[in-house]
């Protein structure tokens, strides 16, 4: 893929580092106001496709709404909401946490994991940040009288309504097929069908596409943590839909429709918000300043920052 340089990492004056990446930003209608890189290539857009897979659930009979809906949709920061959210989900389908197949872990919450080392726990299925995807499409399951033993394989009925909804709303067909992090089947698009997913569901006027949009915007803190940036991307826009991903991926549907994908090419995070709102502006669109720039620390203080690069900026 031919990245473009996106971001800049100065530290005081000086230019010490450089991200390259691809981004996309559509119009209402779907058509491309502008772009950066190659975003019509295949990527894994990673967690940024849960709210797609949580449609393809609604779409099967899953019957969540409100905080338990977002945390299907969410990279939760393992705060103890959270994991009494996924309990929540899997009692009310007559399960327990020992039907989860997501990978073992720790919060990803910094607050969240200080706490629980603190009281001594391990590592956990419930505590990854993908349970509340994982209770979601076993509940999806119970509906339907599917296995819950092997919900994770690509041939299972779940996955099968997940790789069609997906490939419906990108507008374009599966272009890579892998294993995600948590265990479940990854399916790749472009940035440039990413983002013409999210601005459908961010845009619904009604059914199950509003029903996430909805349930993600009003409860925002349950989609990531109380101090994640894609909260407070939600929090600050209102009717958006917005969803961070592994591998530096990132993408947000407004409720005009028009949608911002993009993908930071050496995986890291902490560019991504910064070249999002960037894009963003593209549209007029003003988001918090506090994401527009990432601080650059020395001896714990900001000594520089993390800014988008002029080709963003224009």
């Amino acid at each position: 893929m031919a990245h473009e340089l996106v971001a800049e990492v100065w530290r005081g004056e000086f230019l010490e580092s450089v991200h390259h990446g691809s981004v996309i930003v559509l119009d209402a209608a779907g058509r491309e106001v502008f772009s950066v890189g190659r975003p019509h290539d295949t990527t894994y857009p990673r967690s940024s496709n849960k709210p797609i897979q949580t449609l393809a659930m609604l779409r099967h009979g899953l019957d969540l709404d409100g905080e338990l809906l977002a945390l299907a949709c969410a990279s939760h920061s393992g705060e103890d909401f959270h994991i009494e959210g996924v309990h929540r989900i899997l009692e009310r389908h007559g399960l327990d946490e020992s039907a989860l197949q997501c990978t073992p872990d720790l919060p990803i919450g910094e607050d969240a994991l200080r706490a629980h080392l603190a009281a001594g726990r391990t590592k956990a299925p419930k505590y990854m940040n993908c349970s509340g995807k994982h209770a979601a499409m076993l509940a999806t399951c119970v509906v339907n009288d599917w296995s819950t033993r092997d919900y994770l394989d690509p041939a299972h009925p779940l996955q099968r309504a997940v790789r069609d909804t997906l490939e419906e709303l990108a507008g374009e067909r599966i272009g890579a097929e892998g294993v995600d992090g948590c265990g479940a089947p990854l399916f790749g698009i472009s940035l440039t069908g990413l983002a013409r997913a999210f601005g459908t569901l961010a845009g619904a006027s009604e059914g199950p596409e509003q029903r996430i949009a909805q349930a993600m915007n009003r409860h925002p803190e349950w989609v990531g943590g109380t101090n994640r940036d894609v909260t407070k991307l939600m929090r600050a826009i209102p009717g958006a839909v917005a969803k961070d991903g592994a591998e530096g991926v990132y993408a947000i549907g407004l409720p005009t429709g028009e949608a911002v994908a993009c993908k930071i090419a050496d995986g890291s995070s902490r560019a991504r918000a910064v070249v999002l709102v960037a894009a963003l502006r593209r549209l007029g669109v003003r988001a918090p300043d506090e994401l527009a720039t990432f601080p650059v620390l020395g001896h714990g203080r900001a000594v520089g920052a993390i800014k988008p690069s002029p080709a963003l900026v224009g």
